[in-house]
């Protein structure tokens, strides 16, 4: 059997001590996982943990710096620095336990939103996808499996434009940790090797424009490093 045009290329991420390559399926998104930035955007940080999700093909590899271009439709770019999880296994309805059991790694990530679109959508009650879910909206950095690191309950998240820190925090201020998160996502889809979960930013998202450059690092993990051409 063949096909009748070429298949897509598969997104991959590169592996902190490995030449082989981790395979990007399904990318999930936690939203408003840090009570500073929920209140930030209005939202109240008792809320169960709800999830939107983002095409494999917006991963950028982002091993090492690189450039991303400033999209279109959009004149409020926001930068969002994560904690990004990559699973190794899956299952449904897991316990917190089974879910770390999961996990094959950790990296550094930005979730960029065209901020303008997802207000618009939001306030007519329509669909995200627009605002997250476009190309080169999820640069990803160098994976560190859990084997090596461990899994991270605490340490600094931060993000710097131009050398100017926006956003600072720490991991252990998340409302919902990975092993939670995971787990409660697994009751309403089964989760699958290869699957991404972006875990949610803390406060002081703020817009970019062509030429700034965002670095950001989390302790522990790693660090990312990206442009806006």
């Amino acid at each position: 059997m063949g096909y009748v045009i070429d298949p897509p290329a598969i997104a991959t991420l590169g592996v902190a001590g490995s030449e082989d390559r981790f395979p990007v399926g399904r990318i999930f998104c936690v939203g408003r996982n840090y009570a500073a930035h929920a209140r930030e955007m209005g939202g109240d940080e008792r809320d169960p943990p709800f999830y939107f999700m983002k095409p494999a093909a917006a991963v950028v590899d982002a091993a090492h710096a690189v450039a991303i271009g400033y999209p279109p439709m959009t004149n409020n770019l926001h930068h969002e620095i994560e904690l990004v999880v990559a699973l190794g296994g899956g299952g449904s309805n897991l316990t917190e336990a089974q879910a770390l059991q999961a996990v094959f790694g950790y990296a550094v990530g930005l979730d960029m939103t065209r901020r303008d679109l997802q207000f618009a959508a939001r306030d007519k009650g329509r669909p995200w996808e627009f605002g997250k879910a476009f190309a080169a909206s999820a640069p990803i950095g160098m994976l560190q499996p859990a084997s090596r690191i461990g899994h991270p309950v605490g340490g600094m998240i931060m993000l710097e434009v131009n050398g100017q820190v926006r956003q600072t925090s720490d991991l252990s201020l998340m409302i919902w940790s990975v092993a939670e998160s995971l787990s409660f996502l697994s009751r309403y889809e089964a989760l699958r090797p290869g699957d991404v979960i972006m875990n949610g930013t803390p406060e002081g998202v703020g817009a970019v424009v062509p030429g700034d450059v965002m670095r950001g690092r989390i302790d522990g993990v790693g660090g990312i490093e990206v442009r806006v051409e």
